[in-house]
């Protein structure tokens, strides 16, 4: 993963992602009822991007700081059974799996649009990679799956079981047609859409009502074509540059909070 990880291109996967973990209908009322997503979706995925470069690419301080962070971020996200549907915890370790599970096959699935199909020992350098996200959290080592092959085994069947409950298509909805957002937000989203809607499954798809047909492939397998002979030619510094930005403003911040604490031991 070290060696794609950090491509901006990442990005164009971004929707997908997220809306393959609304889809389970746990995350999907998780994210409803604790989160601030629609009215602050940039912050959100600034937030998923550093805690995936920090543990990919971060010192040992930097992955501290983001651990502490998401366990921080994820302690009142639960809920019990209810009359009206079943709870949830956002340290349940199989959520966590599926939402990994759901960056993983984003990223393989965006770096082969754009690099074509990756060797086996990159593949499997990638994969294992992948692992470090969720068990650097609650998901035991065990728990992922061995190997890709397993990994498509799982993948699968969790796809195959997945329907969109009313939460997570509103809170979709909301992201995908923002009213009270930043006029910049509000002007990227068509574009981000499109992307969304083509790297999804057709069911997903679906269940999320996003509009497809023949002439959306045709313009989507175009801007693919397009991206994978234009993008890979860009300089590193600009593909690897959020990558670069992100891990700069969390030592930032790292540095801040050192000052801080050191400045609250002095005073007590």
């Amino acid at each position: 993963m070290a060696e794609f990880g950090g491509e901006g291109i990442m990005l164009a996967g971004a929707g997908r992602a997220l809306l393959l973990q609304l889809a389970n209908p746990a995350v999907g009322r998780g994210v409803a009822e604790h989160s601030t997503f629609e009215g602050r979706p940039v912050n959100r995925l600034k937030g998923t991007l550093t805690y995936v470069y920090a543990i990919v690419y971060g010192t040992d301080e930097q992955v501290k700081e983001v651990r502490r962070r998401v366990n921080r971020a994820h302690v009142p996200v639960r809920r019990p059974d209810n009359a009206e549907s079943p709870g949830y915890s956002a340290y349940d370790p199989a959520l966590q799996l599926w939402v990994v599970a759901t960056l993983y096959d984003t990223a393989r699935t965006v770096i082969e649009k754009i690099y074509g199909p990756l060797d086996a020992g990159t593949a499997d350098a990638m994969y294992r990679d992948y692992a470090r996200l969720g068990t650097a959290l609650q998901v035991p080592e065990g728990m992922w799956p061995q190997d890709r092959a397993a990994f498509g085994r799982y993948w699968d069947e969790q796809v195959a079981t997945l329907q969109a409950g009313p939460a997570g298509i509103r809170v979709a909805h909301g992201l995908l047609y923002p009213k009270h957002t930043a006029l910049w937000y509000r002007a990227i989203i068509p574009p981000a859409r499109f992307l969304t809607a083509g790297f999804l499954p057709d069911r997903i798809r679906q269940d999320f009502g996003l509009p497809w047909n023949d002439r959306h492939e045709r313009r989507f397998n175009s801007t693919m074509r397009m991206l994978s002979l234009t993008y890979p030619r860009l300089p590193r510094g600009i593909r690897h540059g959020l990558k670069d930005y992100l891990l700069g403003e969390l030592d930032k911040d790292i540095r801040r909070n050192s000052r801080s604490a050191k400045r609250q031991g002095v005073s007590a």
